[in-house]
């Protein structure tokens, strides 16, 4: 028993004795301490295990993690404090009791009882809190009272006898005494705020917003500081992660203050407000709008800097202090701080407490700037998107800005910033730790560790030059790259035709071009980056070796153990900034250059907000600042709705009575650019009157799309005015929505535009949906057969990653969308050029004549249907970009007796019987139907033939379209990274392997060496410095090489896999069948040679370097303190039972959680890190205990150091480790996905022929024999032409017609061999074109597609890609294309610039160059595929007139999309069902009136 007394059991002096009075006993004082703590133990338990079975009296919220009290975060971090407090009183009265030769309980016992105490207190608060219960909080503040007194009397008492400052306990007591009277203060500031005794009302208090919500799950800003500090509220979200994947719907929305909207605007606002003195600047606003966060994230990061010193110290500590043994003493023992300082235990247990904190801090820091940076980057795409939305067209025709550096800024920009945030509060926490690791070395080692440290700052010069040319380096990467993509994406939308010239393999050549020029920058770029890494290696090493040499040299002596190894730990510290340092500094430097581009794109031209409408270009500020409504533009469905009323409209010139009612839009004298100073319009003068159809026709090109943008002020005006009539505020009758939307415009444009989303939302856009109109539009547009047809109705979902559908259900789509709309205006593009006569016929009766004028809708519709004119109620007639006439048609008929006739002629030639026939009537679009019906078989086929390949579907689907479930378990692709590695080369791999576990090897015998050095040397025994010295010299030279030669390796077999993979795949897929571009989505392609590809280039070998040494560092470090202290081992099951799971539960989340939750995906990522943080914390202690341990079995000091050491870095690299597992895990499926394309099967470009035996100018006759002809595009699928006989004599006009889906095009397309030809066969000139080479058959024959396809470069490279030709004979070309006169005006003729897909020529004349390059190829064989679709009248005529002689000895063949085309044709094939049904001359099939020719020609004409 007398082990245990309370007071210690000293017989001479009676501990218990009270005679000088009770105080007076410092065991009484401590014995009255436990009061406080056993009455609230006693309190509280009853209340938090007995009462807590009902919890009714809960808020009826979603969440109980709602902070009701004031005071919340003080409260957590005094009780902190107070509970650290507390293990230094319990340490300190245990190390003092260890002094006396007695036990004496009551010095620390007391603190014991403490500890439990506050860590009840918090957990009792805790749960009151999110009760909402606050009258039991009347028990903390009797308990911080109680505490308050009782502490008081004893640091008075300690005053009273002389016990001071010096010595620890009174320090101590004074601060406990502090800490109870600040929380004594928070309680009564709780009484105060909620009322909630004392107080005659109680204060009622509403949840936030949030958590009223149940759809917020997103609890990180609401739960308690413990909670946010290790981010436990996750926990179930996580094991639920693990158990199945999660669903996006489970992670809810995020709360209001972390949505890009709320940042957006904060964002905007700090813009604008910069508007009104100068130029606003990117930067400031970022300050003023994110300014706070990143300053709480710097304190965070500035307190885990301090602490990370810890380690050193403590570590100095331990070693010396190692052995140590104290006296025995009779009396109560007072000791001062520094003595508690020199208990080896004591430091263990504080440097595993300064780890935890250190790393919470560290996480915090994270998590604050990557939630920032999210909220930055949400908050400028938002920017983006909005100006996108405002940006003048003219910027895009004009190619000052293209797609590609809008979607960089997207894509890139946006990111750099957000990398620069996360990594910026580093740019000011690193000089402060490079500076306090420089004075703790100096502390140490005195002038050698400056000398080691001067070779830290005179390398870091070095570095930051790296940094830079890699930032250079980068950003010439970034333009090649930009330009490689822009040439695939332009091969990938003109792949048919490439192929049917055969000109894949130069635009192949092209592109393998641009792609060597990239891999030289690569090149460039992986020789710095492992530069950098080796700078980053060998730094630490080389101040390593020239501090202690140095030391040895000028102190002639050794450093201690103890010495050595803090000095060692604080240049490992030092690596980190370092090593961050010039990654920081490139940062900095992108960003700069990121930010540079956005204020310019920010600042580029707008069209003039809603004041063109009112011919007042230029809006005030103020009147956008009065109206926030702009900011609705975020919602993506409203693009090209102009909202008028967001706006005042600025006075205008008054109209005339008259005018105001009759007319809509006025354009006085109008002289309209697309950015060049010459006008593309000029002189325009007209009137649009209100709620009538207005028609504007004119030849092709001839401005007539121009003049619907440019009163929609997508043109830059040179002179005149636009005006938009005010009148619609009459339909103030209609409900509220209704008029609203009625003073916008809908305009369906010429080239059809989907959105990535299902049928409905593209035609309703955002509107508000109603049945009975939904139904009206799609009738009137004949969309219900094709919505009949797709797999899911019109939710199935459509758009560049949707179903592939025609150009005509495109259209149709997109004029339904424009009809649905409440607009008072609407402007149709030539909405019939991609319709057959029916579509046309029926879109016009029941869409524009019925559903808009019933609806008084003012329509202005652009066409080249001359029969519509006589429903017009105004026309306008243009000619060369200005007005030739105005009127309605008997004004015309009247005025411009010429013009009329002229029109009349076209007329007749399209007039056609109204009297349709029901059959044809219900298979017109068969064709589009049919091809839908293709896409579906041949996906469906295609899942059947592959299970893997289906697999890899699957993933697409994720990866590239919105995904509702992510459904993929989390395994190291261990197999794509060896198809990785394998395609970087064996002997690559090789040498990366060997030179890693070589270079480790150095590593850990310098720091072994070391050990040996400083613990021997004592006494005579001991060996000199000059034994050590040159080995210690050797080892840290092999060791600097090594570090070069491995960072080499890595880079080097990155960039060989870099090259092999993109060269592999580029060759496979442009070599692929046609077929495979029918069935795989564009943006699935596009996104292998965009992100993937970017990905394989520039991340995978950094993370496989940062991965293997990490790895390997923690090993070896396991492996030191496992041979340093063999117990270690025991403590390592656990341990790394423990790391297992952790880097397994880490892995999942990359997977189950999209993009597009930036957001939840980092903090998902943090719980995990920061608890193998913990890991790594525990890792410490155990080895410090193990060393404690051992040290009483002769382990010399230097070795514990040695062991400790490599303790640290392990909490450091742990990390890494689990970080770039996940990272390489997202990165290799990159890879996966690039080899998934990697099987496609390529066409047979061979043949059974051999070059040399086709003749050079075949085919010379141009006879066509096709014997017995069945085809299918693929052999799961039914066949589309079954046994098809013809003969065609050389030199003949054949037209090929038949109902849209009878197997024409798939005829055209056997020519070239493009579709698989599986019986029978066709004989051009006596050669079997299957035994052809592809390259051959191809390269001799012409084809014009319905498509016009430009590519960007000069004229003469769309005419001529193989340059053969002469000048003469291009300009030939173009005169008979009718473009002669058009291309010599324009500057450099033939060298004229064509933008991308041609955009700077109208669709027309695009189709017209597409005759002149069929043209240029002397073939004499011609086909036509629908080629005049989207050609007026009178250019069709002249073409044929054209073909008739240009090709008069030539055979050509029309696929013909009007019959009309073809009654000229001396021999007509008409097919049905895949089927030739006859086969005669035009005349002769007329000539039967049964005929199915004739029937065509009858219901078509």
């Amino acid at each position: 028993m007398a082990g245990l007394s309370f007071c210690g059991n000293n017989v001479t002096k009676n501990a218990y004795s009270v005679d000088t009075g009770m105080l007076n006993n410092g065991c009484f004082v401590d014995a009255l301490n436990l009061v406080p703590h056993v009455f609230l133990l006693f309190i509280t338990f009853p209340i938090l295990f007995i009462g807590w079975g009902s919890q009714s009296s809960k808020v009826q919220i979603h969440h109980n993690t709602w902070l009701h009290f004031p005071g919340h975060n003080l409260r957590w971090i005094l009780t902190f404090t107070l509970l650290f407090v507390h293990v230094c009183e319990i340490a300190e009265g245990i190390v003092s009791n260890k002094q006396m030769d007695t036990n004496h309980l009551h010095l620390f016992m007391p603190a014991f009882m403490g500890f439990i105490a506050a860590t009840t207190s918090v957990v009792y608060y805790h749960n009151i809190e999110t009760s909402n219960f606050p009258k039991l909080l009347l028990a903390l503040f009797i308990y911080w009272v109680l505490a308050f007194i009782t502490k008081s009397i004893k640091l008075w008492k300690f005053a009273e006898y002389g016990v001071g400052v010096l010595h620890l306990r009174f320090c101590i007591t004074a601060l406990l005494v502090v800490l109870y009277g600040l929380l004594m203060a928070v309680e009564i500031n709780v009484i105060r705020v909620r009322r909630y005794v004392f107080f005659a009302n109680p204060q009622k208090v509403k949840p936030p917003e949030d958590l009223q919500d149940l759809g917020v799950r997103f609890l990180q800003p609401f739960v308690n500081l413990l909670s946010k500090a290790t981010y436990w509220w996750m926990n179930p979200l996580i094991i639920g992660a693990h158990k199945r994947p999660i669903e996006l719907k489970k992670i809810g929305k995020l709360p209001i203050a972390m949505r890009a909207l709320t940042n957006y605007l904060k964002l905007k606002d700090a813009y604008e407000d910069q508007r009104v003195k100068k130029a606003p600047s990117i930067w400031r606003s970022m300050y003023r709008a994110f300014g706070r966060p990143i300053l709480l994230s710097s304190t965070f990061r500035y307190l885990a800097d301090l602490l990370g010193f810890a380690g050193p110290l403590c570590i100095y500590g331990i070693v010396e202090h190692l052995n140590k043994k104290g006296t025995s003493l009779s009396e109560v023992y007072f000791m001062s701080s520094n003595e508690l300082l020199q208990n080896t235990s004591v430091l263990a247990v504080l440097l595993f407490l300064a780890l935890v904190l250190q790393r919470t801090f560290l996480q915090a820091s994270y998590y604050v700037t990557i939630e920032t940076g999210i909220n930055l980057r949400g908050a400028l795409l938002a920017m983006i998107y909005n100006k996108i939305l405002r940006l003048s067209t003219s910027n895009m025709s004009m190619g000052e800005m293209t797609l590609g550096q809008i979607n960089n800024l997207v894509a890139i920009e946006t990111n750099q910033l957000m990398w620069f945030l996360f990594l910026c509060p580093n740019l000011w926490a690193m000089p402060v730790q490079i500076v306090m690791g420089v004075i703790l070395l100096y502390y140490l080692l005195g002038t050698s560790a400056l000398i080691g440290a001067s070779v830290i700052v005179l390398l870091a010069p070095v570095q930051y030059l790296i940094a830079t040319k890699l930032a250079d380096t980068q950003k010439s990467t970034l333009d090649q790259s930009t330009e490689r993509l822009k040439k695939t994406t332009e091969i990938l939308k003109g792949i048919k035709l490439l192929k049917l010239y055969a000109w894949e393999n130069i635009f192949c050549d092209s592109v393998e071009d641009t792609r060597g020029k990239e891999l030289t920058s690569l090149r460039t770029f992986a020789l710095y980056t492992s530069m950098s890494i080796f700078m980053n290696a060998a730094i630490p090493i080389a101040a390593v070796l020239v501090t202690f040499v140095s030391h040895a040299l000028i102190n002639k002596s050794k450093p201690s153990s103890s010495e050595a190894f803090a000095a060692l730990a604080l240049f490992h510290i030092l690596v980190t900034p370092l090593f961050l340092l010039s990654t920081v500094v490139r940062f900095a430097v992108k960003a700069m250059v990121s930010v540079q581009k956005l204020g310019e794109f920010l600042q580029s031209d707008e069209i003039g907000d809603d004041s063109w409408r009112n011919g007042d270009m230029s809006v005030s500020l103020e009147a956008c600042k009065k109206h926030p409504g702009t900011t609705k533009a975020i919602n993506r469905k409203q693009p090209l709705l102009y909202q008028m009323d967001n706006y005042e409209q600025p006075a205008r010139r008054p109209l005339r009575p008259n005018e105001t009612e009759d007319v809509a839009v006025k354009v006085n004298g109008g002289f309209f650019t697309w950015g060049s100073n010459l006008s593309t319009l000029s002189d325009i003068n007209i009137c649009i009157p209100t709620g009538q159809l207005t028609m504007i026709v004119g030849q092709v090109g001839c401005g007539k799309s121009s003049l619907l943008l440019a009163m929609l002020g997508e043109m830059q005006t040179l002179s005149g005015k636009v005006y938009w009539s005010n009148c619609f505020e009459m339909d103030g009758s209609f409900e509220e929505t209704r008029s609203k939307n009625r003073y916008s415009v809908g305009y369906a444009t010429q080239k059809s535009w989907l959105l990535n989303a299902t049928v409905e939302d593209n035609i309703t856009f955002g509107s508000p949906f109603n049945k009975q109109r939904y139904k009206t539009v799609i009738d009137a547009c004949s969309l219900q057969p094709d919505v009949d047809l797709l797999p899911f109705g019109d939710q199935t979902e459509i758009g560049e990653r949707g179903i592939n559908l025609s150009g005509g259900q495109r259209q149709r789509i997109c004029v339904a969308r424009a009809l649905y709309q409440n607009t008072n205006i609407v402007f149709l593009d030539d909405p019939f050029s991609a319709l057959d006569i029916h579509l046309s016929d029926h879109l016009m009766q029941e869409g524009i004549l019925k559903f808009l004028q019933d609806d008084k809708r003012t329509v202005v519709l652009v066409t080249h249907k001359l029969q519509y004119l006589i429903h017009a109620d105004w026309i306008i007639a243009m000619k060369d970009g200005s007005v030739l006439r105005e009127g309605t048609l008997k004004d015309i008929q009247t005025h411009d007796v010429e013009l009329y006739e002229h029109w009349k002629t076209l007329m007749n030639r399209q007039d056609q019987e109204l009297e349709k026939d029901t059959e044809i009537d219900n298979c017109q679009t068969a064709l589009e139907r049919k091809t839908l019906r293709r896409a579906f078989y041949s996906r469906e086929a295609k899942n059947q033939v592959d299970d893997d390949e289906e697999e890899e579907e699957e993933e697409e689907e994720e990866d590239d379209n919105m995904s509702t479930t992510t459904s993929r378990r989390s395994k190291i692709p261990w197999r794509v990274c060896w198809q990785y590695l394998s395609s970087g080369g064996f002997l690559m791999v090789f040498l990366m392997v060997f030179s890693k576990l070589l270079k480790h090897s150095v590593m850990v015998a310098i720091d072994y060496w070391l050990a040996e050095w400083t613990a021997n040397g004592d006494g005579p025994a001991g060996l000199p410095d000059s034994y050590y010295v040159p080995v210690f010299i050797i080892l840290c030279g092999a060791g600097i090489a090594l570090c070069l030669i491995t960072s080499l390796t890595v880079e080097f077999l990155g960039l060989s896999a870099a090259t092999n993979l993109h060269h592999n795949l580029l060759n496979k897929i442009i070599h692929a069948p046609i077929r495979f571009f029918d069935v795989t989505p564009l943006g699935q392609i596009l996104n292998r040679f965009s992100a993937d590809t970017n990905i394989i280039d520039q991340h995978i070998p950094p993370t496989l370097e940062s991965l293997t040494r990490s790895t390997l560092l923690c090993l070896s470090a396991i492996g030191v303190i496992a041979f340093v202290t063999p117990s270690f081992l025991i403590a390592l099951i656990p341990l790394a039972v423990s790391f297992y799971f952790i880097q397994k539960y880490f892995r999942v989340f990359p997977f189950t959680v999209s993009q597009q939750h930036h957001n939840f995906k980092f903090s998902l990522s943090l719980p995990l890190t920061i608890l193998s943080d913990y890991l790594g914390a525990v890792i410490v202690l155990t080895a410090a205990v193990a060393s404690i341990w051992s040290s009483g079995k002769n382990l010399p000091s230097s070795m514990v150091g040695l062991g400790l050491t490599y303790a640290l870095t392990v909490t450091n690299y742990l990390n890494w480790v689990v970080r770039n597992l996940a990272d390489l895990e997202v990165q290799m499926a990159a890879v996966k996905k690039v080899n998934s394309f990697l099987s496609t099967e390529s066409e047979n470009y061979e043949g059974s022929m051999d070059t040399t035996q086709v003749p050079e100018d075949w085919p010379q006759h141009g006879e066509i024999k096709i014997q017995d002809l069945c085809v299918r595009y693929d052999p799961l699928l039914k066949p589309v032409l079954k046994h098809v006989n013809a003969y065609i004599n050389p030199g003949q006009k054949v037209g090929i017609c038949g109902r849209t889906g009878s197997g024409k095009s798939s005829l055209s397309l056997a020519f070239f061999n493009m579709v698989d030809v599986f019986e029978g066969r066709i004989i051009i000139d006596g050669i079997d074109i299957c035994k052809l080479p592809l390259q051959t058959l191809r390269s001799r024959l012409s084809i014009i597609l319905q498509d016009p396809v430009l590519f960007s470069g000069s004229i003469r490279f769309n005419l001529d890609p193989e340059r053969t030709c002469t000048d003469d004979r291009l300009w030939e070309a173009l005169e008979i294309a009718q473009l002669k006169n058009m291309v010599k005006a324009l500057s450099g003729g033939l060298d004229a610039v064509v933008t991308e897909g041609g955009e700077n020529f109208s669709v027309g004349q695009r189709q017209l160059f597409c005759l002149a390059r069929a043209f240029v190829r002397k073939s004499s064989i011609l086909i036509m595929d629908e080629a005049t679709a989207s050609i007026d009248m009178a250019t069709e005529n002249v073409l044929q007139k054209v073909v008739m002689t240009a090709f008069a000895d030539r055979t050509v063949v029309t696929i013909a999309h009007l019959v009309s085309s073809i009654l000229e044709a001396e021999q007509v094939l008409v097919f049905s069902a895949g089927q030739l049904v006859e086969c005669d001359s035009a005349v002769n099939l007329l000539a039967q009136q049964d005929s199915l020719f004739s029937v065509l020609v009858r219901t078509h004409k």
